[in-house]
């Protein structure tokens, strides 16, 4: 019999956080590292040598588009959700969802009736 497991699924947390954040508008690298600090009140605080990866790698992959814009003298890229993109995000919320759903079942311990 075949066994499978979960995943290290914190792994996929940069990766949930970057799509999710950039479903509501294009960010460029730096501004998504201050986003995601903002968006979870400092809990989760990720560097750049954490995001650029993930952004380059989404990239890639198609889930992500980029542009590049000069701003204050400095060129800076952009990135925004492709329709890739917002579907990888909704498999990846789904399979979060269920599975904080599981850890808060086995936290708040056995019911009783």
């Amino acid at each position: 019999m075949t066994r499978t497991t979960n995943p290290n699924f914190l792994n996929g947390v940069p990766e949930l956080l970057v799509l999710r954040l950039l479903r509501g508008r294009e960010m460029y690298g730096y501004e998504l590292v201050q986003a995601i600090r903002e968006a979870t009140g400092e809990a989760i605080i990720l560097g750049e040598g954490v995001v650029y990866p993930v952004l380059h790698r989404l990239e890639r992959e198609g889930a992500l588009a980029s542009r590049r814009q000069a701003a204050n003298g400095r060129s800076r890229i952009y990135y925004s959700l492709t329709s890739k993109g917002e579907k990888r995000l909704a498999d990846i919320a789904g399979s979060w969802e269920r599975i904080t759903d599981a850890i808060r079942i086995v936290l708040e311990g056995p019911r009783h009736a």
